[in-house]
């Protein structure tokens, strides 16, 4: 492909008035706060927290006022969970640090649950912002400015759609769906200039940083970067030389900047370590070294350097990581894989989640599909082949990641909006040319809602089986349930003991962990495994057996939930063991009901001395 090939990646005019029509300020603001507005008006008139209602956003809050109280930021460990010593978390100082930024400031002007609200309710709000900006500017980059107005309405509605997004959601992966739609729009820049991939090779580290599940993800980056070279030669060799320094720099950074020096040769294969930093840089170094030397190669030259540097980086792989080659929760306990994990939606792969709910298979991948199928089809016309391919390999990498983990499919979802909003703005043209042809706007409102994840969702509900009868239940009159358990006045007779250990249910963790200074056993967090584990023998075991667990533990309070799933799911394993003796109401003598708790949506047992 000639020097002049780029050009070819987009259909944006060069003339100055059709700049105007692409990503301007106005442009992105208007979407952002429609998007914004649309989020608080979906979820504050029926938000009862402000925290989210994953078990991350929770946990966060306790690790980012750990922060705040002082703890070392090169220390991530959770003293209050699990067995002695707690447990060491996975989690990057990277995300923590804005959000307690935001809560240092509104602390200023406000009380401390005032300054956590607010500030829980302007970090996901502002991540919409890169979101679109990065959607917006791919897609105009891609096809345009009617192809970057339709991506943008899809990733409007996707954030909409996305309860990621919503008050209150301070895990990371509303960070990483940013920094993914940045590297998007970079990677799609016409003019393959060294600055664009500089910021992709930086928003990669970036994103490695910040937690695992976008590995592959950024590993098929830097494969597209390499081919990209080995195609375009001397055309492209300031770009792959920019997007492996800034990429080896950025984890360097990052690396030194949130590990602490104790830490340093330790490789885990969920969270930047030195498995992943000395991986990352060398793959980074390697990419730059092997660009800035053997551009001037022919097209052989460079695919053999290139062969020659990956078999290198394998090499290394084998070497540092070895491990880090499977899913790091294949190595938990069968007990935890069988009453945790199992009952993890993201964590499930698309066939047990085809078994567990069939309904919801079309909005984890029907959009990811299509889009992937449009993609093809564009470049089997040779309608910006290259830059489709791209797309295309970042889709079907994110694509085969759902298919393991069910978790991967939000950015298969997003980044579907890409080829998807070409083909709605194509379709559009075509049915405006061509009003009386009924057959045209049919297909343009087809696709259209076939690109929405949200439109497979509610066709699934409406499928019978179990989808139908989830949505009958939530339609119907019956009465309120009871308290939640994890509700703060259901938790505040706990926060009201002495100082201690509990042992519950893994949901019940992190709301303890908010609302009380107890340390608990059990948390749904795959490094506390000797914590987990222990809480499911506890309600496994006959109740002298059980006694010896909680004693063994140190344990001084027991928070019983009869409605915890886990909880009712050990207690049918184990029909004499003590979860299902607690729930007939029969109390062993090692345990005293805490008084006003007996008949209350949480149950708490203070463990009496032997």
């Amino acid at each position: 492909m000639s020097k002049s090939t780029p050009a070819a990646l987009s259909d944006a005019p060069s003339k100055a008035p059709a700049r105007r029509q692409g990503l301007t300020p106005g442009v992105l603001a208007l979407y952002s706060l429609v998007a914004i507005a649309l989020v608080l008006a979906i979820s504050l008139p029926f938000a009862t927290d402000y925290v989210g209602a994953d078990n991350d956003d929770a946990m966060r809050l306790v690790v980012v006022r750990d922060l705040l109280a002082g703890q070392s930021w090169f220390d991530t460990t959770q003293y209050r969970l699990g067995l002695d010593g707690g447990t060491l978390m996975h989690w990057s100082r990277l995300v923590d640090l804005p959000i307690a930024n935001l809560i240092s400031f509104f602390l200023l002007f406000t009380d401390q649950a005032h300054a956590e609200a607010i500030a829980l309710a302007v970090w996901p709000a502002l991540l919409v912002v890169p979101v679109l900006a990065g959607m917006g500017l791919a897609a105009y980059r891609l096809g345009g400015a009617m192809a970057m107005h339709a991506t943008l309405v899809l990733t409007a509605v996707f954030v909409v759609a996305l309860n990621r997004f919503q008050p209150g959601s301070i895990d990371h992966h509303n960070v990483q769906l940013a920094l993914v739609a940045g590297i998007a729009a970079m990677l799609l820049d016409p003019g393959m200039r060294a600055r664009d991939h500089a910021v992709a090779g930086l928003l990669s580290g970036l994103a490695i940083a910040i937690g695992a599940e976008t590995t592959p993800l950024t590993g098929a980056v830097c494969l597209v970067v390499a081919l990209r070279w080995v195609w375009h030669g001397p055309a492209f060799r300031e770009a792959a030389a920019a997007f492996g320094l800034s990429l080896a720099l950025t984890i360097t950074l990052a690396f030194f900047a949130t590990v602490a020096p104790s830490r340093y040769t330790q490789v885990t294969c969920d969270s930047l370590s030195y498995g992943f930093y000395a991986l990352a840089t060398l793959g980074g170094g390697a990419l730059f070294l092997t660009a800035s030397l053997a551009s001037g190669r022919s097209l052989r030259g460079r695919l053999t350097a290139l062969a020659g540097a990956g078999v290198v980086i394998a090499a290394a792989v084998l070497v540092i990581a070895p491990g880090c080659l499977a899913n790091p929760l294949d190595t938990l306990d069968p007990l935890l894989k069988t009453f945790w994990l199992s009952g993890v939606i993201e964590a499930q792969s698309a066939v047990a989640q085809f078994r567990l709910e069939p309904g919801s298979i079309g909005s984890f991948y029907a959009p990811g599909l299509l889009a992937m199928l449009v993609c093809l089809w564009r470049v089997r016309r040779g309608e910006k082949a290259e830059a489709h391919l791209l797309v295309f390999a970042l889709l079907a990498v994110a694509f085969a990641v759902s298919l393991i983990q069910i978790r991967g499919a939000i950015f298969s979802n997003m980044l579907s909006a890409l080829p998807l909003g070409l083909a709605i703005a194509d379709m559009r043209k075509a049915s405006n040319a061509d009003p009386k042809n009924l057959k045209l706007g049919l297909a343009f409102i087809a696709l259209t809602l076939a690109s929405v994840p949200a439109s497979w969702a509610l066709a699934g509900a409406m499928l019978p089986g179990r989808s139908q009868q989830k949505l009958s239940a939530g339609l119907s009159t019956a009465p309120a349930p009871r308290l939640s358990c994890i509700a703060e006045a259901s938790i505040a007779p706990l926060a009201a003991e002495p100082v201690g250990v509990v042992a519950g249910a893994s949901n019940l963790g992190a709301p303890i962990l908010r609302y009380t200074g107890h340390r608990v056993l059990s948390a749904p967090y795959h490094r506390n495994q000797g914590g987990m584990l222990t809480e499911l023998h506890i309600g496994l075991s006959n109740p002298r057996q059980a006694e010896a667990f909680l004693r063994g533990a140190h344990v001084t309070l027991l928070a019983f939930c009869p409605d915890d799933t886990q909880t009712r799911d050990l207690a049918k394993a184990e029909p004499g063991g003590l979860y299902a003796d607690l729930l007939k109401g029969r109390v062993p003598d090692y345990l005293g009901p805490v008084a006003g708790t007996e008949n209350a949506s949480l149950r708490l047992y203070r463990v009496r001395p032997e």
